[in-house]
């Protein structure tokens, strides 16, 4: 089972903003505070995360329940827009890392993945995972291609005249899903949907 080919909003264009229902899904998470570039516990989040949902993944195949692993996503959000779009002030950031898992996964599915997972290194907020249902509904998304830093004039664009010109307004958390592994792709050729969830006015 492929959810990217599948599960609504995990595919975009560059250059267009679709308005879509995302459907409610189970989500492996974890919370934290600062910049993704320098706080440790962001990268304990992402060595933590990854293990157990490859943990979940074998758990599945093993009785005839094989999917493949979703990309990465994250919600952030600021006491103030600016910090996302002019100023980018990353310090001022919270987030939540988290990747989707098929329905069948329960929480004692999670324990029994965060058991397998215990001995491996960079494993550390293993008690801070948790799975939850995520349903955020109305929202609007594009593809942005190039560096996270230069997401800014995307952001501004989508905030500022895409959604009120839809007749739409922002509610929940700023959303990206990571469809590129930044540990293996140029920053000029980094594939990352964002999405903004919105209400009608």
């Amino acid at each position: 089972m492929d959810g990217k080919r599948t599960i609504p909003g995990y595919r975009a264009r560059r250059g267009r903003f679709d308005v879509m229902t995302v459907p409610a899904m189970p989500f492996l998470m974890i919370d934290g505070h600062g910049d993704p570039n320098t706080a440790p516990e962001y990268a304990a989040a992402l060595t933590t995360i990854y293990p157990v949902a490859y943990a979940l993944k074998f758990l599945g195949k093993s009785t005839g329940r094989d999917h493949v692993v979703m990309p990465l996503e994250a919600l952030w959000w600021a006491d103030d827009l600016a910090a996302f779009t002019a100023e980018r002030d990353k310090s001022r950031w919270d987030w939540t890392v988290m990747i989707t898992v098929p329905e069948w996964v329960t929480a004692e599915h999670v324990d029994v993945a965060r058991e397998k997972v215990r001995t491996k290194d960079g494993v550390t907020r293993l008690p801070d995972i948790r799975l939850e249902t995520f349903d955020e509904g109305l929202a609007v998304q594009t593809l942005h291609v190039g560096s996270y830093d230069a997401e800014a004039p995307v952001l501004d664009e989508l905030h500022q005249a895409v959604i009120p010109g839809l007749s739409l307004r922002m509610t929940g958390k700023h959303h990206e899903v990571y469809l590129s592994d930044a540990r293996r792709t140029a920053p000029e050729k980094l594939r990352t949907i964002l999405r903004q969830p919105v209400e009608h006015i």
